[in-house]
């Protein structure tokens, strides 16, 4: 059997306050109909990997947008720049976000190949994301937490103006089915952070699956960083992809 071929491109549409952002949007080629994934990108923003990763979940079915989530923070900066510009900023704020990742949904879900169901998948501040998402966004069919830190409203002095709750108190609206991937030599979040997720989600009897790799830390699926854990990284993709297909089908 031959690999599926792909659409790949960045593409415009409408996120919070009806903003025209761009992102990158991969489906694989012909009519579907495909489910819909948005992959949310980390703190160093919308880079080469977070393309790399909206593809790879083209290549097993899915018609994935990865938002540009600094788009606004200056025209014509390389998302290089404007990833360092929102950073020192202090990042993008929660309610903006929020409104990016409903608007990639309604851009998945309007495309003729779309088959209705959307998942999303964040990484680092984007599990963050993810997991917010999951407590606050309706309609969402599945969410994918990989290595999302700062849930437990331990966030720095000077950001509660723009994370203004911690996304754990919300954990009781979560009503998709959640997968977590976490790194056992992370330190944000640690062990503990994850053991305290982990028992919430378990008092509230939510729908969820964790999984904790040994020898990773943050970032493991990410090869061109250091932290890049390829045993581990192969495993974790592979529940990601088993877990979506279960979810939002194929």
């Amino acid at each position: 059997m031959s690999y599926r071929g792909m659409v790949a491109e960045v593409v415009k549409f409408k996120g919070h306050n009806g903003d025209m952002i761009e992102g990158y949007y991969a489906r694989p080629s012909g009519n579907g109909p495909f489910p819909g994934v948005v992959v949310i990108h980390h703190a160093p923003g919308w880079d080469e990997w977070i393309t790399e990763a909206t593809r790879k979940l083209a290549h097993h079915g899915f018609a994935a947008l990865a938002p540009h989530l600094y788009h606004r923070e200056g025209a014509g900066l390389s998302p290089d720049d404007a990833a360092a510009k929102a950073r020192g900023d202090g990042g993008v704020s929660d309610a903006q976000v929020m409104g990016d990742v409903a608007g990639s949904m309604a851009y998945l879900r309007a495309q003729p190949q779309a088959n209705g169901k959307v998942g999303v998948i964040g990484f680092c501040s984007g599990g963050r994301h993810s997991y917010l998402a999951g407590c606050t966004l309706p309609n969402i069919d599945a969410v994918v937490d990989c290595w999302g830190g700062n849930k437990l409203g331990e966030e720095k002095e000077g950001r509660a103006e723009k994370r203004p709750v911690a996304p754990i108190t919300l954990t009781g609206k979560l009503t998709a089915p959640l997968l977590g991937l976490f790194g056992n030599d992370d330190k944000n979040p640690s062990p503990a952070d994850v053991n305290v997720t982990e028992e919430t989600l378990k008092k509230l009897g939510k729908n969820y699956e964790f999984h904790r790799y040994d020898g990773a830390g943050h970032g493991f699926f990410n090869a061109p960083r250091p932290g890049y854990r390829p045993e581990q990284a192969t495993d974790g993709w592979k529940k990601v992809v088993a877990f979506f297909k279960k979810h939002l089908g194929a």
